[in-house]
């Protein structure tokens, strides 16, 4: 039996998953959708996970649902059952956004169908310059807007980009992707999951509430008029100006040092007690 996904947990705080069918192009069955839905909502939870990254073993970030494993098997299943999961991919991505520590995307090779919306689902992208990206669903007769791409794409690469990538289902490169606003990063292969993982520590080492403030707002505000989300915001930001990480930058300030926010705290704690066991 196929593993379903490799994780590791650094001592900075890095939670690295890993798809794990490079046979396969990391293509996705039943059982993987339902494994990575949990462990994302479970994340939420860990408080030795600050940040995750996600990528893929072998050539292939993703290459979305397996047709051995999925696409045929849901021809012979009911309406019901068919809804179902579908529901349950849409679940995995919203286990994704909801998670309040940041998500980077190592998109080493292929990201199409479904791993495309999960490399958009990452809140930071880092591609490898030979990978490539579709969003190919209507390439094999399905809706493009699928599990809350049409929600999340406008939103990274604009309107127009995201009717084009979406109606077309064209497959893009990676400096396209950069050109579009997808990829934030595009590496050599060799440097596409450290690159990866150094945004992770940073952000994993950085100030954890305050982090976690910025990517629920930055979810939420979609949905405010502007005096909403300017409220929104000034009373996130009254509480942050009270907060121990604010402190801690204040007094790391007066005494001219580097600051040692919540994040680089716990990671120490971390690498003393490991030196310790």
């Amino acid at each position: 039996m196929d593993a379903l996904f490799i994780e590791v947990v650094d001592e900075d705080g890095v939670c690295q998953i890993t798809l794990d069918r490079p046979a396969r192009l990391n293509a996705l069955t039943f059982e993987v959708y339902r494994a990575l839905a949990d462990r994302f909502a479970a994340l939420r939870a860990e408080r030795k996970v600050h940040a995750v990254v996600i990528t893929g073993s072998g050539r292939a970030f993703c290459s979305g649902g397996d047709v051995r494993d999925i696409i045929s098997r849901l021809v012979d299943q009911s309406a019901a059952e068919v809804l179902a999961f579908t529901r349950l991919t849409g679940e995995l991505i919203a286990n994704m956004r909801k998670l309040e520590k940041p998500v980077v995307a190592a998109v080493n090779g292929t990201a199409v169908g479904a791993g495309a919306v999960i490399a958009l689902a990452a809140d930071l992208r880092v591609f490898s310059d030979e990978a490539q990206i579709a969003f190919l669903f209507t390439k094999v007769g399905l809706t493009g807007a699928d599990m809350g791409a049409g929600y999340l794409l406008p939103r990274v690469v604009g309107q127009g980009r995201a009717a084009e990538l979406l109606l077309l289902g064209d497959t893009i490169d990676a400096k396209t992707a950069e050109r579009f606003g997808l990829a934030n990063r595009v590496v050599r292969p060799e440097r596409c999951l450290s690159t990866a993982m150094e945004l992770a520590r940073r952000l994993a080492q950085g100030p954890l509430d305050a982090l976690a403030t910025t990517k629920r707002l930055l979810d939420a505000e979609w949905r405010m008029p502007l005096e909403e989300a300017i409220e929104a915001e000034a009373q996130a930001q009254a509480v942050h100006l009270k907060s121990p990480d604010h402190r801690e930058y204040r007094d790391a300030f007066t005494a001219k040092r580097e600051a040692r926010f919540s994040g680089e705290v716990a990671a120490q704690e971390r690498r003393t007690a490991g030196r310790q066991s």
